[in-house]
């Protein structure tokens, strides 16, 4: 078998990050459309995320945010997105590399992405407080479909074994 020189995995895997981006990119500049929203899971402890130390050792491997109702000041930049969100009622900003970003589920058109470059494989939110949503109370989910599989897209099925 021949060697991969050209790495398609992280090719495809930046191509499916750009999505996300894109989407983000969308939202910061004109808002959530319909009934869109976000669940992002990321990476706490990647070096390049900001996350608070108090939400940091709450959350000391992955959290996972939810993007619908409130959430403030989103910048969607070529290496991360910024956003604050409310936890407890206290705002926290979060800066967010994209390659942190672990899972992206808009359950509104059942679309998400998984990525597995990091070695992580989190799950779609569903247990009670695992999502923070923005400007609310860390949520029992959010409404709607609470993660089932749907259309989620994992480089894992195509990579050879």
């Amino acid at each position: 078998m021949a060697e991969d020189f050209l790495d398609y995995d992280r090719l495809v895997e930046d191509a499916m990050r750009s999505v996300v981006r894109h989407a983000l990119t969308e939202v910061a500049e004109k808002g959530l459309p319909g009934n869109h929203h976000f669940y992002i899971t990321f990476l706490t402890r990647h070096p390049a995320a900001a996350v608070p130390p108090r939400l940091a050792s709450q959350y000391p491997e992955t959290m996972t945010i939810v993007l619908q109702h409130q959430y403030y000041g989103l910048e969607v930049h070529s290496t991360h997105f910024e956003v604050t969100l409310s936890f407890n009622r206290v705002q926290e900003r979060l800066h967010i590399p994209w390659e942190a970003v672990t899972v992206f589920h808009d359950p509104s058109v059942d679309f998400g992405l998984r990525f597995s470059r990091q070695g992580v494989e989190p799950v779609l939110p569903a247990a009670e407080g695992e999502a923070a949503e923005g400007a609310a109370e860390p949520a029992a989910g959010a409404e709607g479909d609470e993660g089932g599989g749907g259309n989620v897209v994992s480089l894992d099925r195509f990579r050879k074994k």
